[in-house]
């Protein structure tokens, strides 16, 4: 089947959406864009004029466009603060909606959507493609096989002197709300764990260019006793991280470290005597399937394969709205200076 599309929100991420549609072999051919809107129509004209989508409806009105076109799907790549009425307005048109991270901007907010999409019995799923990557996954199943024993930890830096310009310099809590929670949805996907509860100290360091929030270090706790370890800074120039971050994962029989690219080391205690106990290499085995590691491209196809099979997405708001609760606990814990629990 070719499903149709229109696509809401014609900025710089647009151009990702349609190269992965147009050209990633896992998507090609099962997808045709008929309509383009963006509050600026210039930015919806140089989409079409750029990927070459010939006669399609273009404008500056979702509902207009929506009514024109009558899409089986509704993308939205447009800023957090529109995203519940684009949303609501998607699902009320029939259209199965697959939304920009973050979910929304409230707890509130992700809660009807994803009662709106029950309601309309139309799927709505988020763009978390940092957990469709060969790493992140590849550490899953390491998880999963208890190589390393029960896991107590994980532990990430994230430090990347990022100059966007435009609205992310003049965001409230830029890096948590923007950033962090693809770190905080790997996390949470890597220890197959709930979170619980966080302590966050968000600062904007001297230097920053950022207006408010560049900078962060939040302990999270997860169920069955196990922590997680932010720290983050989105103006830290001179060494940067991976913008997966760089790992350490702690188990009570070894540790995984990784770069956030291609480098793994994983060990594990060999015997019970010796002050430092005697290791072992643990094998980070290498998928079975490269499907699933593609970013953007094996969302967009989970989402489309999840229409058919009536399957649930990986990402289905009803899972994501647990990362989105992670961010926003951060940042109510930054604003009071108190463990805020984490509540759904």
């Amino acid at each position: 089947m070719v499903y149709s599309a229109v696509l809401a929100g014609c900025g710089g991420m647009s151009k990702g959406w349609l190269t992965a549609l147009s050209e990633h072999p896992l998507l090609k051919g099962r997808v045709r864009i008929v309509g383009l809107v963006d509050l600026d129509r210039s930015n919806a004209e140089r989409r079409a004029a750029e990927f070459d989508l010939g006669d399609i409806a273009i404008g500056t009105d979702l509902e207009t466009v929506l009514a024109q076109t009558k899409p089986d799907l509704l993308f939205d790549v447009v800023v957090p603060s529109a995203r519940a009425a684009l949303v609501r307005t998607g699902l009320s048109y029939g259209c199965h909606v697959l939304t920009e991270k973050p979910m929304a901007t409230s707890i509130a907010d992700a809660r009807a959507m994803i009662v709106q999409a029950e309601t309309a019995g139309r799927l709505h799923a988020v763009v978390q493609n940092r957990r469709f990557i060969a790493g992140v996954r590849r550490i899953r199943q390491v998880i999963e096989s208890g190589a390393l024993g029960e896991i107590t930890s994980l532990n990430c830096d994230f430090f990347i002197g990022a100059h966007f310009g435009g609205f992310r310099e003049d965001m409230d809590n830029v890096l948590l709300l923007d950033m962090a929670i693809h770190t905080l949805d790997a996390a949470r996907f890597m220890a197959g764990k709930a979170p619980r509860a966080v302590y966050c100290l968000e600062t904007n360091p001297r230097g920053s260019w950022y207006r408010h929030g560049a900078a962060a270090n939040a302990i999270f706790e997860f169920e069955d006793d196990v922590v997680f370890n932010y720290r983050g800074s989105w103006c830290a120039e001179g060494a940067n991280t991976s913008w997966e971050s760089a790992w350490r994962i702690i188990g009570t029989k070894g540790t995984l470290l990784w770069d956030g690219e291609e480098n793994f080391q994983a060990r594990a205690v060999a015997g019970d005597t010796g002050f430092f106990r005697a290791l072992k290499d643990v094998e980070v085995p290498t998928l079975v399937s490269d499907e699933q590691t593609h970013g953007h491209a094996s969302v967009i196809a989970d989402f489309l394969s999840a229409i058919e099979t009536g399957q649930t997405p990986e990402t289905a708001g009803s899972d994501n709205i647990n990362s989105l609760a992670m961010v926003l606990a951060a940042i109510e814990s930054a604003r009071t200076g108190q463990r805020v629990s984490i509540q759904v």
